[in-house]
Formats: C-alpha cells, sequence, structure tokens
C-alpha cells in the first residue's frame, strides 16, 4: 500500500543531545579569578553576618570552665554530733501575755504597750541608774503619741505578709540605750493572741524585708566587712529562722566595735499602727520593703 504522505497520527521523535550540553559546558570551564572573586565575596558576606551577630549580643566564650572538686571528708573516724553545743535560742515564739487581738487584726494592736510588756519581764534592765538600757526605759515616758515619734524609743513599725497566709505580720524594733543597738523584733497572730517568732538585737547597720524573710545588715570589727543575717519563716516551726549567716565585703575601711554575735535573751516586743515605711527618729536604722 503507497503511502500518500506523513501519518499525521505519528509524532516526530526529538533527539535530545544531553551530551552535547554536558560536553559544551566542559568546554568552557569557569577561570581562576571568577572563582577567587566568588569565594571572596562569600567570606566577606560571612563575616558580616558574624560580626552583626556579635553586635546583636551574640553568644561569647567566658574561657576554660574550672574543673569541678569533690570536697574533701576531714576526720571521718569522728563520731557525729547529735546535739547542739550551745543553746542560742535558735527558735523564738511565745505568746505575749497581757496583750490580745480581739478582732484578729495586728494593725489594732499598740506597739507601745508590747515594748512595755517586754520591758516588765525584766525591769532590772530599764529601771535604775545602773540599768544597762536605762535611757531606754526613761524615754518610754515620751511615747504618748505612739511609735516613731519624738524621742520615742520604739521606732516606725513596719507590716508585711511574711507567712504566706494573707495577712501582714508586724516587724517592730525599739532603740536599747544609752548603746547603740537595736532591738528587731516579729509577731503574727495566731488565734487572737500575739505571737512573737523572732527576737534579735544588735548594732545595726540596715533592715530589710524581702519576700518572706527579714535582713539584718550590722557592722563588723574587721574594716570593710559586714555582717548580713536572714530570718526566713518556717512552716513546720511556726517561726523565723536564721537560714544565713554571712561576713560581705563592703569597700568601706570603718571599724565598729559595737557587734554583738549572740542573740538577746529577750522575747517581746512592740507593734505599731503604721503601716507605711515612713517614721521613725534620724538614729534609728534604714529599713527598705522591696
Amino acid at each position: 500500500m503507497s503511502s500518500t504522505g506523513p501519518d499525521p497520527d505519528i509524532r516526530p521523535i526529538i533527539s535530545h543531545r544531553p551530551s552535547t550540553v554536558a560536553s559544551t559546558r566542559r568546554t568552557v570551564p569557569r577561570s581562576r579569578p571568577t572563582r577567587i572573586a566568588v569565594c571572596s565575596a562569600l567570606v566577606a558576606l560571612l563575616l558580616a553576618a558574624a560580626t552583626a551577630c556579635d553586635d546583636a549580643g551574640g553568644l561569647k566564650g567566658a574561657g576554660p570552665t574550672e574543673t569541678a572538686v569533690s570536697p574533701d571528708k576531714l576526720w571521718p573516724q569522728l563520731t557525729p554530733a547529735s546535739r547542739p553545743a550551745y543553746e542560742i535560742g535558735e527558735v523564738v515564739r511565745e505568746a505575749v501575755k497581757g496583750v490580745t487581738v480581739p478582732g484578729g487584726d495586728i494593725l489594732d494592736v499598740d506597739p507601745v504597750t508590747v515594748v512595755r510588756r517586754e520591758m516588765a519581764k525584766s525591769p532590772g534592765d530599764y529601771q535604775g541608774d545602773a540599768a544597762q538600757y536605762r535611757e531606754t526605759g526613761r524615754l518610754m515616758a515620751d511615747c504618748d503619741r505612739g511609735a516613731g515619734r519624738g524621742r520615742c524609743p520604739v521606732l516606725q513599725p513596719y507590716y508585711r505578709d511574711l507567712t504566706g497566709d494573707g495577712r501582714p505580720e508586724l516587724t517592730l524594733g525599739f532603740r536599747l540605750m544609752p548603746g547603740k543597738t537595736t532591738a528587731v523584733r516579729v509577731y503574727t497572730v495566731e488565734k487572737r493572741r500575739l505571737v512573737q517568732v523572732m527576737s534579735w538585737d544588735d548594732a545595726i547597720s540596715a533592715v530589710e524585708l524581702a519576700g518572706r524573710s527579714v535582713i539584718i545588715r550590722s557592722p563588723s570589727e574587721v574594716a570593710g566587712y559586714e555582717y548580713r543575717l536572714q530570718w526566713t519563716w518556717d512552716a513546720d516551726q511556726k517561726a523565723m529562722l536564721l537560714t544565713h549567716d554571712e561576713m560581705l565585703r563592703t569597700g568601706t575601711h570603718r571599724k565598729n566595735p559595737h557587734r554583738t554575735p549572740t542573740p538577746s535573751p529577750s522575747h517581746s516586743a512592740s507593734p505599731s499602727r503604721s503601716a507605711s515605711p515612713s517614721g521613725g527618729s534620724p538614729d534609728s536604722p534604714a529599713a527598705s520593703t522591696p
């Protein structure tokens, strides 16, 4: 049968020649200057990116890390002690006799009355010309206008929730004169009773409230250092416990021989009505409530 022309159902076969293209690419190699230019551009981009990261606060090496060394236990043959060598009254917890809180609100407690209750427990410390704190006892007569006013030795009180129950505790201070010591007390209310949960007497540079802690800073006999003591509420003991006792460098070089490293045997103190950090006498220690 003769063919009259190309069959329309038959498509022509197109031959692809990849070998030709590949050979063409191989015949036009990239010159060395071109390669060097491309590499230089990439290096410049990388350097720019690294510089930008550094400017944006990128990570920097802190140097080699010191190898952790476990502590060496000394004298393992010694029998561990089961009780303290000295009784220093680590847990202070005592209801204040003669002071009630009918409504359960510690703001209703008169701080001057609480201080007078403490003084009445040891009158020999406050009454008479030979009393250790005779000046404090004498100036209590100037407290009719309230704590933190005039020459009253009872300082302005502070209120802060230190136990986490949503109710404020009372942090109270009063000066022990004629010396340079200040008494610091903390009170809470339990079943309409005023309960003292912390007591400390010392030469004080500053008093701070932070979270559930009371921090007291005191000068050291070592020039340029101070003591930092921290009491924190303990739910098990239901009292403020001394959780930190450290000696820190301050950068100053002043000596103060009035450091008293042991707590006072007194157990009671006095609150006041002001919930603001203002008030107090010019000689009172600094107090902050962060």
